[in-house]
């Protein structure tokens, strides 16, 4: 079966989150119920840009593959080809990571 080839329309970004840690630096392991939803991510894709008030095109700054930070409710979750992705402004974006 084929990957679906997804492009995000204006602003928005494609983000899959980064499997969060299974255990504590001390050792503990971490229950699913207890897990929090890491606030880290790879951007997959990305929209051509938004728009200024005068219909100039205002390019993205991150681009794929980048590692980002977002807010916690940051987003909205999707599912494609069975793998779970947020898609969100690229406002909503607080940092690339280095």
């Amino acid at each position: 079966m084929a990957k679906t080839k997804f492009r995000p329309l204006h602003d928005r970004v494609v983000v899959r989150r980064i499997t969060a840690e299974e255990k504590t630096k001390g050792g503990i392991i971490i229950p699913d119920t207890a897990k929090e939803k890491p606030q880290e991510g790879e951007v997959i894709a990305v929209g051509p840009g938004g728009r200024d008030e005068s219909g100039k095109l205002i390019p993205i700054d991150v681009k794929p593959g980048s590692h980002v930070l977002f807010g916690k409710w940051s987003g909205t979750e999707v599912k494609l080809d069975g793998e779970e992705l947020l898609i969100m402004k690229e406002s909503d974006i607080m940092g690339v990571i280095a």
